[in-house]
């Protein structure tokens, strides 16, 4: 590069600096990356502490396995399968925050809701709400995420940190469950207690969206974005592993729900299990985030080789076991909100990344509802059924992410 080049440059990056507070685009960034991360730790603070105690919730309104297996599918069908339609609206219109904000919003009332339900349909109907307001705002907030990783030069590290702190307060969330529940059991009281969150959080959103207005100028002095064009092979086998895991990964109100029909937790030590699997996912995105940033696609090989032991461990085995089998789940689960969706980022252009975000989402809750339905099945049979089929889509998973990280690596913009 000549002299006057990188000069050029130099003064393109300075420029395009933070327009809000004169900060170089570096540290800009990274400050509203840590700020989506404090918005969404009092987000997974509040719905997360719901998920947590959802299960057995049910339960004790009648609901059987099957029956919530097809609940929390549903939930994960829509919360997932929106995602194109949010995608693509956020692309066309360039409303990122907007669209943030009205998920969000929705989000955060449909849980203290909860307090309020006393059958389980309206209750179901509120547990899926949740999750169609989180389809709203995913796809435009981890565009923008993916924004400030292109300044960050790294989308791992990025969307690695964003997700440690959402853990955090997935761990925090049903902590305060389990403590309210040892105190009173009484689950309405619970839901109620995390309105508090739900409404930090929603002014932690208006507090970013007015301090970064258009966090999309992150990208303007960053790499060019890839040429336009159709989405690459390897988006498509990393789609279809990606499927299979999502499949023969369980929900936790499931797994909840085994803990209480078998009696091997009592009811506010389930939650508690469930603040490991937050921590163990918190670290794990930090980690991971940092190694997929310097050695690509395999971490995600690797980790898909480890995380199927969950399975038998969770539902076989005995308390200790069990223990070792949710921080395997929580690992998985802190993977699949950072490290992949941070792959997905460098292979489409920037003007079509919501639309990949929702498109590649959409899959995988599709294969979500459908193995949690299959899981809740199998459940009511024979829980060697539900092992059987969490282990096999997991391991048939594996070779396809060899194959998709095969392709990335020799041709990592080509398309179909």
């Amino acid at each position: 590069m000549k002299a006057n080049d990188k000069l050029e440059l130099s003064m393109r990056t300075t420029t395009s600096s933070d327009y809000q507070t004169g900060m170089l685009p570096r540290r800009g960034a990274l400050r509203f990356v840590l700020l989506v991360g404090v918005l969404s730790f009092f987000a997974d603070f509040t719905y997360e502490g719901s998920r947590s105690i959802a299960g057995p919730y049910l339960a004790s309104l009648g609901v059987g396995a099957t029956l919530l297996g097809v609940i929390v599918g549903l939930g994960e069908l829509l919360g997932y399968g929106l995602r194109v339609v949010s995608g693509r609206f956020a692309d066309a219109t360039g409303w990122l925050w907007p669209t943030t904000i009205v998920g969000y919003t929705v989000q955060m009332c449909a849980v203290p809701l909860l307090a309020l339900t006393h059958e389980w349909r309206s209750a179901a109907f509120l547990i899926v709400l949740e999750r169609v307001g989180k389809a709203i705002r995913n796809p435009p907030r981890d565009v923008m995420l993916s924004h400030a990783g292109e300044q960050l030069g790294g989308y791992g590290w990025a969307f690695g940190i964003h997700e440690a702190l959402d853990q955090f307060g997935a761990m925090f969330g049903p902590m305060v469950m389990a403590i309210v529940l040892a105190a009173h059991n009484d689950y309405r009281l619970a839901f109620a207690t995390l309105a508090i969150p739900a409404a930090v959080n929603l002014v932690c959103v208006l507090f970013a969206r007015i301090t970064y207005p258009n966090p999309e100028r992150f990208a303007e002095s960053a790499a060019p974005a890839p040429a336009q064009g159709r989405l690459p092979l390897a988006f498509w086998l990393y789609l279809a592993a990606a499927g299979l895991v999502a499949a023969g990964f369980a929900d936790y109100p499931l797994i909840a729900f085994h803990f209480a029909q078998t009696g091997l937790l009592t009811p506010h030590w389930v939650p508690m299990l469930y603040v490991i699997a937050m921590a163990s996912s918190g670290g794990a995105s930090l980690l991971f985030g940092r190694l997929f940033d310097r050695y690509g696609f395999r971490v995600i090989v690797w980790l898909a080789a480890l995380t199927w032991l969950y399975a038998p461990l969770v539902w076989l085995g005995g308390v200790q076991a069990a223990v070792v089998g949710a921080v395997l789940w929580g690992i998985g689960i802190g993977v699949h909100e950072s490290v992949i969706p941070a792959a997905v980022a460098p292979l489409v252009d920037r003007r079509r990344r919501a639309f990949a975000y929702g498109l590649f989402t959409a899959g995988y809750g599709i294969c979500w509802f459908l193995g949690s339905m299959v899981i809740g099945w199998a459940y009511d049979r024979h829980v060697a059924w539900t092992v059987l089929f969490c282990v096999l889509t997991q391991v048939l998973a594996i070779p396809i992410f060899i194959a998709a990280a095969s392709r990335m690596q020799r041709s990592p913009a080509d398309v179909d």
